[in-house]
């Protein structure tokens, strides 16, 4: 069934509604005009599970609860305004102003988020799936275009010899030159990761990389008390187990601020509502010649006086990374090419 469209009333309504409860959020007068749910707190959204979200409250207590209608779709990361009930469950009234919010398409393409609050990106790689400075450089554009630390990690290290190792380290050189902070890692010998969770201190992060790079074998690392957590949130979700293909929110040990969001769901991040300006602004070192062309709608590719060709030629910029930037943008079109031509926007 479509959704019905609000009102630009209707919608400024709602929103100074919202604002209304995160003014009153834990005051008695919140509680007195509730009728039937508690007083008005602050919260975090640990997961969604459709119909129902698991909040974890200032204290760190978990409570299941339903969003008011016309919250929009509130997601892992969310930090939200909710009123327990007498039952022992609560209701979200109020979703707070998200600083960064992760999205991804949906069969409409139109973007649908899936984690907020988010300030930092681990792109995950390996030597095994074959490793792909392209995927590196889709989920750096994403970050760049979100405002968001990126951090490249080279996991599995114990498989390269010194060859191999020496090749994927010259490679990676690209990164380390633009200002990309790059380290390796292995969890079998456990080398990289003291320093990767230096790296993720004091920040939310969330893992991403194609499937086979070890994500899930690093998030263990991380939070050696994975099972225990999973168990706890699918006794309070009250659905009987915790499906894997929610994005979840988990506080890293001994952090007070530092968090992890893995998303199992999240392999790529879809740039579909980029253009090739802002596509261009996540390759952050062709800032310097971006606007120097001879012509200002040039698309750096056969045209005369393209200044990132120059200085591709030139070695100012990795050729490699111009290459890149190039099949990202074709990639773009092709994909809304086929999302067109499918009736309905249908997948």
């Amino acid at each position: 069934m479509a959704r019905r469209r609000l009102s630009r009333q209707q919608i400024e309504r709602i929103k100074s509604i919202q604002e209304q409860r995160r003014e009153r959020a834990g005051t008695r007068a919140a509680a007195l005009e509730a009728g039937g749910l508690g007083a008005e707190r602050h919260g975090r959204v640990i997961t969604n599970f459709g119909k129902s979200l698991l909040v974890e409250d200032d204290d760190g207590s978990l409570v299941r609860c339903v969003p008011r209608q016309n919250l929009g779709l509130v997601v892992c990361g969310d930090t939200v305004v909710w009123q327990p009930s007498a039952q022992g469950d609560g209701v979200v009234s109020a979703l707070n102003a998200r600083r960064s919010v992760l999205g991804r398409p949906d069969t409409s393409g139109e973007i649908r988020p899936t984690a907020a609050n988010l300030d930092q990106v681990v792109v995950v790689a390996a030597p095994l799936p074959e490793f792909s400075e392209d995927m590196i450089d889709r989920y750096l554009v994403a970050a760049e275009a979100l405002r968001l630390h990126p951090l490249i990690v080279l996991n599995k290290v114990d498989l390269l010899d010194d060859v191999h190792r020496a090749d994927v380290e010259r490679r990676l050189a690209t990164y380390t030159a633009i200002g990309y902070p790059v380290l390796t890692a292995s969890t079998v010998s456990a080398h990289g990761i003291e320093a990767l969770r230096r790296h993720m201190h004091g920040h939310i992060s969330l893992l991403a990389g194609q499937s086979g790079v070890g994500k899930s074998s690093l998030i263990n690392a991380l939070l050696p008390d994975l099972g225990l957590r999973t168990q706890t949130i699918s006794e309070r979700s009250g659905l009987g187990q915790h499906t894997t293909t929610n994005a979840t929110f988990y506080h890293l040990p001994d952090d007070a601020e530092g968090a992890l969001i893995d998303s199992p769901g999240v392999r790529a991040f879809d740039l579909w509502d980029m253009d090739e300006a802002q596509i261009a602004a996540g390759f952050r070192e062709f800032d310097r010649f971006l606007g120097h062309c001879r012509f200002h709608n040039c698309r750096h590719r056969s045209e005369p006086g393209c200044a990132l060709k120059a200085a591709a030629e030139e070695g100012r910029i990795d050729p490699r990374r111009l290459a890149s930037y190039l099949r990202i943008v074709d990639d773009l079109e092709s994909g809304r090419d086929r999302l067109r031509a499918k009736p309905d926007g249908l997948a």
